[in-house]
């Protein structure tokens, strides 16, 4: 797949310094109007932005953004607009996870649950990872990895509340693949999790941390959340 066919995907988590709070509320007020009007505005097509709260969920993150972009250089643009308005003068990237869109080598048909990024709504709550499997996964005969892979996916569709979009990042970041979760049921998606962990395929793990957890909500309410005016 050559770039112009592309889709890039970023989970941006950013983290608010606490001093924004301190300042006056005609500052704070006109601080989150320019975010807000920034990001309360279509985006331009074909990029796509949904936004995340955060904030005493995940120690120094308080926005997370989900982004999909045609390039690196769209998902930058965008990243940059957004740092440069007021509120974002406040605000430290705390992680960036880059990744692509591809097909899967495992999954011949793929089912609602192993969702496009740009069908249906968004679920009330986003989880989304970086995820990098050992060497012996990769020299294992790809028949063998076929089979674990069967049953994690058995294992999935036990939960159809539950979607999940793949990324990989080989070549564009540190882990292998970004793995995003899409739900309304979080105790249904502690379940999964779970579940998954007596598979065949945890062995070959060797991180998925750190778990970011978001609310998905209008940049208006999560201004507000943060103590705009």
């Amino acid at each position: 797949m050559n770039d112009s066919a592309s889709i890039y995907v970023q989970a941006l988590a950013l983290g608010l310094d606490p001093a924004w709070r301190r300042r006056s509320d005609d500052e704070r007020r006109g601080d989150a109007t320019s975010v807000a009007d920034l990001l309360g505005r279509p985006d331009p097509p074909p990029l796509r932005t949904f936004l995340y709260s955060s904030i005493g969920l995940e120690p120094g993150v308080d926005i997370l953004v989900w982004r999909f972009a045609p390039s690196i250089e769209a998902l930058e643009d965008a990243a940059a607009a957004l740092l440069r308005t007021g509120l974002g003068r406040w605000l430290t990237v705390r992680h960036s996870l880059i990744g692509r869109i591809g097909p899967s080598q495992y999954v011949r048909k793929p089912t609602d649950q192993e969702q496009s990024p740009f069908d249906g709504e968004r679920s009330r709550y986003l989880v989304v990872y970086p995820f990098t499997k050992d060497t012996d996964w990769y020299l294992m005969a790809g028949e063998a990895r076929q089979g674990i892979m069967n049953e994690h996916m058995r294992v999935g569709h036990q939960y159809p509340m539950v979607r999940q979009a793949l990324a990989y990042s080989f070549g564009l970041d540190a882990q292998d693949f970004v793995v995003a979760y899409e739900t309304d049921d979080l105790p249904a998606f502690g379940d999964l999790v779970r579940a998954l962990r007596a598979t065949e395929s945890r062995r070959s793990t060797v991180s998925d941390t750190p778990i970011l957890l978001g609310v998905h909500r209008p940049i208006e309410e999560i201004v507000r959340l943060l103590g705009a005016p």
